[in-house]
């Protein structure tokens, strides 16, 4: 059906765009090198979370490697939590729940597939 399929590209875009936005945010890569020290990981993992973010969302928008990528995402999603945990702040827990309801959501993207508006890879 055609909703389904514009369903499936509305998708893909939006949860391209929240990883744009990941790695435009890290353009300014001071606060996340921060957060990895206070986790004792070193700084330069900036960089190649800015290349996945992006990459990941191109890819996406794309329609290209959909199942791959969208497992990789939730994979990621699911290990970046662990930064937002902290009970003793609200706003960082709503986060970690955050990440964890876009994990779900790639996960069922990645069930899905691209759909019939995408690239083929």
């Amino acid at each position: 059906m055609i909703w389904q399929n514009v369903a499936l590209l509305v998708a893909r875009g939006l949860i391209a765009a929240l990883f744009l936005g990941g790695a435009v945010q890290k353009t300014d890569p001071t606060p996340v090198i921060e957060l990895l020290a206070a986790k004792g990981l070193p700084g330069w993992l900036v960089w190649p979370a800015l290349a996945f973010n992006a990459a990941a969302a191109v890819a996406l928008l794309a329609g290209v490697w959909v199942t791959p990528v969208a497992l990789a995402l939730a994979l990621y999603c699911g290990v970046t939590s662990i930064f937002h945990f902290i009970p003793s702040d609200p706003w960082q827990m709503t986060i970690f729940v955050k990440n964890w309801a876009i994990a779900g959501g790639c996960l069922a993207l990645a069930v899905a597939g691209p759909g019939r508006f995408a690239l083929r890879s």
